[in-house]
């Protein structure tokens, strides 16, 4: 019998067993346990001051917010009550954000989601002293994003995708911009793609004189539109499509297509003149960030050019319009998102993240450009910059140096010295004050749940426990234990991790369940704290593997390069390899291996079955990429190039062009509103496999966006999935 015949026999059969017996959630006792209610606690979330003594905190179900001390942890004084304002009246704080002067108080209510990263409100401002609030505009229902001038007295915000500007001394507002229309210009915050994939949804910044606002604008006019349809649903229905559903259209740039067109300006608050700002090199197409640093004369633009690959940033002089080159970073594949996205200023000097040791690390520059101190050294890679204390001059920062699946708090002073300031095992990190007097650290391990703990930085002492966790970890006692373990795939060692069953006998032979994400540059074998499906699983008779293939992150830009211009490749070698050191061991049943991924790892899922050899006997995908060319420019071109570019690489990294090897059932999970991973990748894989003469599982969900979450979809997920598992594995 071929290959193609007995494939579809056993998906006959298994789609016949399942449509007989019909699950739900209730069946799957305890999962809420692990994928409901499985966070840990953590303290409420506070601002610090910027001397660091104290800081600012919402209370009371956001009817207050209290200034407290840090040493203490008392209340020292009510800053605002909702109960006792003047004049403007709001039931709830949903946020809010302390002026630079801290006289006044920027709070918001009925916030609305515009992409999963950002969202407009209504926002009011309130004054400390008079307990006045007011309506930060009068003109604009709705505002997004919206920045406190540095003294306190202008707040600049974005609505109707324009810049306006409200002068609060005169209650005066106006128009920044005036050319902001819904798909084609956006003034003042960034496209969705930016938003997506280089972490910022504002494109604003002040000069520290209060003279110059500067902005970005995206001209996304040549941008490909994309649109999906909306359904009423049953989860927060929407009544206007009870008979005929609505769309939603947005422009999505997929890879080789155009980009919005970004362009610098800059808004003179004295004679409300805009200019646009120049910059001089053609390579340029993407500017993640602007900053001024420390001088109204000193803005820094950072710029990369398509393939990501070079970063240059400038000088800009805002008033005469002079740019002036800082500093060019260029690497061989793509440059790390960190080297753009977390450069620190300071008033002589900044830090940037740099791979080209071939691990990255911390390095000083003066504003001359010139390269002042390799802040870090060594064979681990610097994952976090917390920032520097001059007091002390040190740097503290956040690293693998005790392995790839630690991390671990450091302070190294000017000489080179490194105190380590969490243990070296398990994930530790750290958030500072302002002034870097006071810290707050965070560390668990695969075993035990956070801790955080308040610290004196001029003595590392800790002042007091924030929250142990103790009452959880006793909640989750007798929940599986995970174990690390290294396996060899193609002679490269890999890192991974096994959660046996409860009640595990190594006389008996479990199934498997591989999960993994696989994605460049991300890790999911860390030695950390996490309750979730997985240990539910694992409750349920299954082993749970995963295995950081290459191209993870951790351990080096050579162990993460080697996927560049070729997605798909070397992952998949090695989750098989994974799957196949599986089925050695004694307590294995090699016959009932499962693989399982979400986003990325959908894709991967697709890709690892798709091999020749997989040793698969089910798979389940949620919400997959099935080619990079439906994905958005600049993550897939990151790494990829544009399909004009590589050609070969976008044919070879598809699982539609593999269909022909899969040998086991697969199921599909996606969400028909999931405006990151278009359901469109779905359909085409599963129109290419009926074109085929065969089939998969599928299981959509209405309304939904990529993370699949709300009115008890998580939950349906996962039970979902382990039914899948069970009904072709167990």
């Amino acid at each position: 019998m071929s290959i193609i015949k007995s494939f579809l026999s056993m998906a006959l059969s298994a789609s016949l067993f399942i449509s007989a017996q019909a699950a739900n959630v209730s069946d799957f006792s305890g999962l809420d346990k692990y994928v409901v209610s499985s966070s840990s606690v953590a303290p409420a979330s506070y601002n610090y001051l910027s001397d660091g003594s104290q800081y600012l905190q919402l209370i009371e179900n956001g009817t207050k917010i209290v200034k407290i001390d840090t040493k203490t942890g008392n209340v020292v004084e009510t800053l605002m009550d909702v109960n006792n304002t003047r004049e403007g009246k709001i039931s709830r704080i949903e946020g809010y954000t302390l002026s630079p002067e801290a006289t006044k108080i920027l709070v918001y209510t009925q916030r609305r989601n515009i992409y999963r990263h950002s969202f407009d409100a209504v926002y009011y401002v309130y004054e400390i002293r008079t307990r006045l609030l007011k309506p930060l505009s009068t003109e604009h229902a709705r505002q997004q994003a919206p920045l406190f001038s540095p003294d306190g007295r202008m707040v600049a915000f974005v609505a109707d995708n324009n810049v306006q500007l409200k002068k609060l001394d005169y209650g005066t507002e106006m128009p920044v911009t005036t050319d902001g229309a819904t798909n084609k210009i956006i003034n003042g915050v960034p496209d969705w793609t930016y938003q997506e994939e280089f972490a910022t949804t504002a494109s604003m910044t002040w000069a520290p004189d209060n003279l110059t606002l500067c902005f970005l604008k995206y001209n996304e006019t040549d941008v490909p539109l994309f649109s999906f349809e909306l359904y009423e649903g049953s989860c927060n229905p929407m009544k206007q499509y009870a008979l005929y559903p609505g769309q939603f259209t947005y422009k999505y740039p997929v890879a080789g297509q155009n980009n919005s067109k970004v362009t610098l300006h800059s808004y003179d608050v004295e004679t409300r003149k805009t200019k646009e700002i120049q910059l001089p090199d053609s390579r340029i197409e993407y500017i993640p960030r602007i900053s001024y640093a420390y001088s109204p004369d000193r803005l820094v633009v950072t710029t990369l050019n398509r393939g990501q690959n070079r970063m240059e940033m400038y000088l800009v002089n805002p008033k005469s319009t002079v740019v002036k080159s800082l500093l060019v970073e260029e690497y061989t594949a793509w440059l790390s998102p960190t080297t753009y996205e977390n450069i620190h200023f300071y008033p002589t000097f900044f830090v940037i993240t740099s791979s080209r040791s071939g691990y990255d690390h911390l390095y000083r520059y003066s504003y001359s450009g010139a390269l002042e101190q390799q802040i870090t050294s060594g064979d681990y890679d610097v994952t976090a910059y917390y920032g520097y204390d001059s007091r002390r001059d040190c740097h503290y920062y956040q690293s693998t140096s005790s392995g790839a699946i630690n991390r671990v708090v450091s302070r190294i002073d000017k000489k080179g010295k490194i105190v380590d300031l969490s243990p070296t095992e398990g994930m530790a990190s750290a958030v500072f004050s302002p002034d870097m007097a006071f810290y707050t650290l965070t560390h668990s391990t695969a075993l035990t749940p956070p801790v955080y703990t308040l610290h004196n930085a001029s003595s590392d002492k800790a002042i007091k426990t924030l929250e142990d966790n103790a009452a959880f970890a006793s909640r989750y006692a007798d929940a599986p234990k995970k174990e690390f373990f290294t396996m060899t795939s193609d002679g490269v060692t890999l890192n991974g991790y096994m959660i046996k069953p409860a009640g595990f006998s190594a006389s008996k032979r479990y199934p498997v369940v591989m999960f993994q994400y696989s994605g460049p540059g991300s890790q999911q074998v860390l030695n950390q704290w996490g309750m979730n499906w997985t240990y539910y699983f694992a409750s349920q008779g299954y082993i749970i593997m995963c295995v950081d293939g290459r191209g993870t992150g951790g351990r080096g830009r050579a162990f993460m390069d080697v996927v560049y211009k070729q997605l798909g490749h070397y992952e998949s070698i090695d989750q098989v390899n994974a799957a196949k050191y599986a089925a050695t061991l004694p307590y294995v049943d090699a016959n009932r291996i499962g693989i399982h991924g979400w986003s990325y790892g959908g894709y991967e899922t697709l890709m690892a079955c798709s091999q020749p050899n997989a040793p698969y006997a089910a798979a389940v995908s949620v919400a997959p990429v099935t080619d990079w060319r439906y994905y958005d420019t600049i993550y897939a071109e990151r790494y990829m190039l544009t399909p004009q570019e590589n050609e070969d690489g976008y044919a070879n990294s598809t699982p539609i062009n593999m269909i022909k090897n899969v040998k086991c059932p697969v199921l599909i999970m996606t969400g028909t509103a999931d405006d990151n991973v278009h359901y469109f990748n779905t359909i085409q894989y599963v129109s290419a496999l009926e074109a085929a003469g065969t089939w998969c599982d599928m299981l959509v969900f209405p309304n939904m966006d990529h993370s699949i979450n709300g009115c008890n979809s998580r939950q349906v997920v996962y039970a979902r999935m382990l039914d899948y598992f069970n009904k072709n594995m167990k």
